[in-house]
């Protein structure tokens, strides 16, 4: 599979949670992490999505929100994965962030000036943000 999503991670359905119009899928990636993604209802049944399912999670780079200093903050975003700044690439005006959090390479655009706002470089502690309705669930034909 070929995608334009730069975060993509395989993963197993862990839990699914049904509803009429959409169903909350939690995923255990490779590396232990816990994501979330909400997708419809139509699409679960669709894709055959249910426990133990083998799915990849994709997130397209400009949908990751990175914080830093969240210390005793709380976010509505279900999806924090904290990790390790390991590379920063500075265009005429975004940024690609790669954070390294429980295992993930985990890829985000920012502005320029967030950051610089943010004072990001190697090494730097921050946490990637996203939505479980960002999430597209992708499973193997």
């Amino acid at each position: 599979m070929q995608s334009s999503a730069r975060n993509q991670f395989p993963g197993t359905v862990s839990h699914i949670s049904h509803g009429v119009v959409t169903d909350e899928v939690q995923i255990r990636t490779e590396h232990n992490a816990q994501l979330v993604a909400t997708i419809t209802h139509g699409s679960a049944i669709g894709l055959g999505i249910q426990a133990g399912s083998q799915v990849i999670a994709m997130i397209k780079a400009p949908s990751v929100i990175v914080v830093t200093d969240a210390e005793g903050m709380r976010f509505s975003a279900r999806n924090q994965l904290t990790g390790k700044v390991t590379q920063v690439k500075t265009g005429s005006v975004n940024t690609e962030v790669c954070i390294d959090a429980q295992g993930l390479q985990v890829v985000a655009i920012v502005t320029n000036d967030s950051a610089t706002h943010l004072g990001l470089e190697p090494g730097k502690t921050a946490t990637a943000l996203f939505k479980a309705s960002q999430v597209v669930l992708a499973v193997r034909a």
